[in-house]
């Protein structure tokens, strides 16, 4: 084919790859609008694989609109448990009570409606709408970013908003007609396997031929992104406070507050340090933990003793955990709601953060180790 028009030879070269090389994805096997909204909402910052058995396992237990509107949170959080970024789960479920009740469940094919819900922003609006309904939007993430930046050889800083919005002009003129839905998982498709961001395999690209950064030998400088913020250290130190009597084999853990970070999931209770060399001194833990669950009613002693460290990343925060050994001072019973006594029949009752979930899995497996022997 001619490739005078470098637009055009993109298009049609990008869809004869797809169709050829495109991955068996539970959330391609229906133009299910439902199904892309969940799909693209757990996409947000997490790998393909590590979203295929949390897709299933979701739609699996929410098959409808109405059914996620009509859960508990407890459980939509419980299904969402392991994939972070949990805000996410909470708007997906808030935006599914809006469709239920404003759309009669069904996800609305209008551009104003479907970026009116919660949690969608112009990605996901675009991704619905020319997935689920073939509409000409444009669905512009990193990966399309990129291969746009190296495609034509854009040297906009892709960190800037303005970089977004002409970037979804453009996309937008190379959507061929009628082929919307294709054209953009294409796109995307092609930025998640070829054009990669450290190692693009160009050999293997379908629009090598005309790509200006290629040819320029300019493909691994672009795109221009400045560099985010770094994650700022935290420092903490949490209780993992056995229980006795009635309360043997349990440990003693509290929910988090109704709003913030991780809201109403459950944690060992922990305080912040002001800094790293706070946090190298047990007894400043075991002095401030004490002290801490004293306010709450809750009487502990602290060993200056670790028996467990981990790390929990977020995206502007870097939590660093020791977890000091304790045990009640006294017989205490858990008659604040913030506070519960749990064991390892109950733990799958409640929804942790995997910081947590990690630290006591690893408690109980070896406190159940210990009684065999």
């Amino acid at each position: 084919m001619s490739t005078s028009d470098p637009k055009r030879f993109f298009g049609k070269q990008l869809l004869i790859w797809y169709r050829k090389e495109r991955r068996d994805l539970p959330w391609r096997r229906s133009r299910d609008p439902y199904h892309i909204w969940v799909s693209e909402i757990m996409l947000q910052q997490t790998r393909v694989d590590t979203v295929i058995p949390y897709f299933n396992r979701f739609v699996d237990r929410f098959p409808t609109i109405e059914q996620l509107a009509e859960a508990p949170e407890e459980d939509v959080l419980k299904h969402w448990e392991g994939l972070g970024y949990y805000s996410r789960a909470r708007n997906l479920q808030a935006a599914a009570r809006e469709v239920a009740e404003q759309y009669g469940g069904r996800v609305p094919s209008g551009k104003k409606e479907v970026s009116g819900l919660k949690g969608v922003g112009p990605y996901t609006a675009g991704a619905i709408l020319s997935i689920a309904y073939n509409q000409p939007e444009p669905a512009v993430d990193g990966n399309v970013m990129r291969v746009l930046s190296r495609y034509f050889c854009l040297e906009d800083d892709i960190a800037r908003p303005s970089t977004r919005i002409g970037m979804e002009g453009l996309a937008q003129e190379l959507i061929p007609d009628g082929e919307a839905a294709d054209f953009n998982q294409a796109l995307m498709e092609l930025g998640a396997l070829v054009c990669t961001p450290k190692s693009p395999s160009c050999a293997e690209c379908p629009v090598m031929e005309l790509c200006a950064a290629r040819l320029l030998g300019r493909e691994r400088d672009l795109p221009v992104k400045t560099k985010a913020k770094k994650a700022k250290p935290v420092f903490r130190f949490a209780a993992l406070v056995e229980g006795t009597g009635p309360n043997a084999g349990k440990v003693l853990v509290r929910q988090r507050p109704e709003t913030g970070l991780l809201a109403r999931m459950w944690e060992l209770p922990h305080i912040e340090v002001s800094d790293a060399g706070d946090w190298e001194s047990l007894a400043t833990g075991k002095i401030r933990l004490e002290s801490a669950l004293a306010e709450d009613g809750v009487k502990i002693r602290a060993k200056e003793q670790i028996i467990g460290e981990a790390q929990h990343i977020f995206t502007h925060l870097v939590w660093n955990i020791r977890v000091l050994s304790a045990v009640a001072e006294e017989e205490y019973v858990a008659d604040r709601t913030a506070y519960e006594w749990v064991g390892p029949e109950q733990f799958e009752n409640y929804v942790w953060p995997n910081v947590f979930r990690k630290l006591l899995t690893e408690y109980y497996i070896h406190a159940m180790n210990s009684n065999k022997e």
